[in-house]
């Protein structure tokens, strides 16, 4: 029940990949019923005590209906309005095997979605139907994801309630896999360049179509281990030089300051290392881009 455990992405990447490609699948079924909403706030999946839920999504008719990942009991649960129900356990299994299982579970409770099977923002993609390549389900670390997901969302919450201005919900991007809260200035941005791997341009630039500053947490990559980040867009003069707590530093590759989980994970006060790191970002990025933080913050009590 260790709320902070080790979460090194070495040690369980391959079973991280895989329920990414799952989360695509599910956070698509989302993207297909939702009605749209500014910064495509409308894909996006929640954190749960148990899990990731894609919470009520409408359907034709009047009806609606939830998907929900529970990564403690690993079953994928899907309940209707009506009182339908259907899951199946989180096992081992090919990412062609959950699309199947998934669909053929959602037709049999009179919902039926056809979504794009290619996956976004993964290299090499392979459509979900025929991907027979990742198919690993470590159930202790997922549970270690989500001890993790529950602190990270407590704490992005934390931050998001000091902000007056508008601000995202906190919720998980299944494209990126990770954890985001964001902030704006109220002005509206220079297009996006585009050019990020498996995203249409004009999706990234709708994303990124107001000035903004985003913190979160990213289970990581080959070149990065877990962590929590923040950046700015666009991103103000002077900004990879602002000060920030020790244990982060600048990621040139990523343009955003990133603090290591191990670091949090092992600190004193792991509350205040991240709260720290997410203020002491904002700050920069607000005072540097010239936003007006008196009207945009919450008064301190």
């Amino acid at each position: 029940m260790e709320r902070w455990p080790s979460l090194r992405y070495e040690d369980w990447k391959q079973t991280l990949h895989t329920v990414q490609l799952w989360t695509q699948i599910v956070g698509k079924i989302r993207l297909r019923l939702e009605y749209a909403v500014n910064h495509w706030w409308h894909v996006a999946l929640y954190v749960t005590p148990h899990g990731l839920t894609t919470s009520a999504m409408p359907y034709p008719g009047g009806r609606s209906l939830t998907i929900d990942f529970d990564f403690f009991d690993h079953r994928l649960r899907i309940a209707g309005c009506d009182g339908e129900r259907g899951e199946f356990g989180l096992e081992p299994m090919t990412v062609a095997d959950f699309y199947a299982r998934i669909m053929r579970e959602l037709h049999s409770l009179g919902f039926d979605v056809r979504i794009n099977k290619t996956p976004n923002e993964v290299s090499d993609p392979i459509r979900f139907d025929r991907d027979t390549v990742h198919a690993s389900y470590d159930k202790a670390y997922v549970e270690r994801f989500q001890r993790v997901l529950l602190q990270a969302d407590r704490l992005c919450k934390a931050f998001r309630g000091q902000f007056l201005g508008k601000a995202s919900p906190v919720h998980f991007f299944w494209g990126s896999f990770d954890l985001a809260e964001t902030r704006f200035s109220g002005r509206t941005a220079a297009p996006h360049p585009g050019g990020i791997p498996g995203l249409p341009d004009w999706v990234t630039r709708e994303a990124y179509s107001h000035e903004e500053q985003s913190v979160g947490f990213w289970p990581g990559n080959e070149t990065i281990d877990a962590a929590f980040y923040a950046y700015a867009y666009p991103e103000p003069p002077g900004y990879a030089n602002a000060r920030i707590p020790a244990n982060a530093a600048w990621n040139a590759s990523l343009r955003e300051f990133v603090l290591p989980y191990e670091a949090v994970r092992t600190a004193p006060n792991r509350d205040a290392a991240v709260l720290d790191f997410f203020s002491a970002a904002y700050a920069a990025a607000a005072d540097l881009a010239g936003w007006d933080r008196a009207s945009l913050e919450r008064p301190a009590v």
